[in-house]
């Protein structure tokens, strides 16, 4: 296919759309104000659509390769507008040459649009009843009913070719449906910024924390801090910064924290140090996609002390504690996996009286979940479903991922039902089921907690 100027006006007409008007100087010192093509030129070369032979000529007449008409349709493709259908068609013409420019194209692409926004509009209901929940808080109906509203945004800003900043906007709405009461709070509830270099990844920040050596068994919250990790078929992640009690309800036994300011059967009234404590975390695990998935982690919380009080703000358990944990996992194929988990925490202090002596109750976590599929937002009528087993030690989990996204709490143990489907491109539906009992009292706890979400 033989090109000369005939393809800069085709390109032309790819962006006339974009281009109302053709008001831009001609540099080029071989296209006469009085040629035919004259306006066209000028305005794709101040679009940066045609960038010439840096001689400051245009060579109207002479044969393009397809390599040099790709290019064309590549800046034309990355600045957007225009004849979408023509663009299309002349996209398929050059398929080959614009693939072997995926990286310029995705370079162009970066440059007209560094900022993108994500989000979802998200409502939950939930509903837990327990047997007898005087042992924790007598004022606490046994019965109680939530509904939640959220509209999320998540803004991704490109900042060069290795580092992009991302940030996580919550706007929520809460309604305890027991007493009325509603619960709004708009909050800034990420914002860091992550740097890519082959291998090698580090974020810097305010980001969330997802265990990987045990699926989020251990942890899936936030920390205010920074994280390296390094690898490919196995990857080692270094991470550490501040972790805030009250927000997470750390170590939450029953979804009460043992952060500051508790009173009854959680500690003495009056000043608790602060609210935040310090976080280290190191982790070696392979390749999630593996057939086969192992992981081994480390985790150190060091809460605050008070010299008045001569107690920590990790009350219940003590100062300075160390949960080690392993993670296995198997894929049988690719509907169908397993994975099983283990944590064990140290450094522990009965500061509560002989309400805690008996650390091997909350000690020690394990959990068994089978996974069938999964829905895909994508793909409308996909599903999955779940089934595990819980055993969730107060002080061996911080904010795993069965609470942050399900009804279990810390401090119980019992079996979860789970199903995710989606009903249309991008509207996914959750509904979780929890059967079981508190560790430490033994009574009964059932729960249900479902999700509909509408992703953008």
């Amino acid at each position: 296919m033989k090109k000369t100027l005939v393809s800069a006006l085709t390109t032309a007409l790819v962006v006339g759309a974009a281009s109302t008007t053709f008001a831009a100087a001609n540099p080029f010192e071989d296209v006469p104000a009085d040629h035919w093509a004259y306006d066209a030129i000028a305005q794709l070369a101040a679009d940066g659509v045609i960038e010439g032979y840096g001689d400051g000529t245009y060579r109207g007449d002479q044969e393009i390769t397809r390599y040099e008409m790709a290019q064309m349709i590549a800046r034309a493709m990355a600045k957007g507008g225009g004849d979408k259908a023509l663009i299309d068609k002349l996209a398929a013409e050059f398929a080959d040459e614009l693939n072997n420019l995926g990286v310029r194209v995705a370079a162009l692409e970066k440059k007209v649009d560094n900022v993108k926004w994500t989000g979802m509009v998200r409502y939950r209901y939930i509903t837990r009843h327990e047997e007898n929940n005087s042992d924790r808080d007598p004022d606490k109906g046994t019965h109680t009913n939530t509904n939640g509203l959220l509209l999320r945004l998540e803004p991704q800003m490109q900042i060069n070719k290795n580092w992009t900043g991302k940030a996580r906007i919550d706007y929520n709405s809460n309604t305890e449906m027991d007493d009325a009461k509603n619960v709004d709070k708009v909050e800034v509830d990420r914002v860091w910024v992550e740097g890519k270099y082959n291998n090698f990844l580090l974020k810097l920040g305010k980001f969330n924390v997802k265990t990987a050596s045990d699926y989020g068994t251990t942890m899936d919250y936030r920390i205010a801090g920074a994280e390296a990790v390094i690898g490919k078929e196995v990857q080692v992640a270094v991470r550490g910064g501040r972790l805030n009690l009250a927000n997470s309800n750390a170590f939450a036994h029953g979804g009460k924290s043992w952060g500051p300011g508790q009173t009854g059967h959680y500690s003495d009234s009056g000043k608790m140090g602060g609210e935040t404590a310090s976080y280290v975390g190191l982790e070696v695990y392979n390749d999630r996609a593996k057939k086969f998935t192992w992981g081994l982690g480390w985790q150190h919380v060091r809460g605050e002390f008070d010299t008045n009080t001569g107690r920590g703000n990790l009350r219940g358990i003590g100062d300075n504690i160390n949960i080690f944990d392993i993670g296995l996992g198997y894929k049988f194929d690719k509907n169908v996996s397993l994975t099983g988990v283990y944590a064990t925490a140290t450094g522990l202090k009965d500061m509560d009286g002989d309400r805690y002596s008996d650390e091997s109750k909350f000690k020690y976590s394990y959990a068994f979940q089978l996974n069938y599929k999964g829905a895909k937002r994508d793909k409308p009528n996909s599903w999955g479903a779940f089934v595990a087993y819980r055993h969730l030690g107060d002080a061996s989990i911080i904010h795993p991922t069965c609470r942050e996204n399900g009804p279990m709490n810390g401090g119980e143990k019992g079996v979860e039902l789970g199903i995710s489907y989606t009903f249309a491109k991008n509207i996914v539906g959750l509904a979780q089921y929890f059967s079981g009992s508190e560790i430490l009292s033994g009574n009964n706890v059932n729960a249900v907690w479902t999700q509909l979400g509408f992703y953008f």
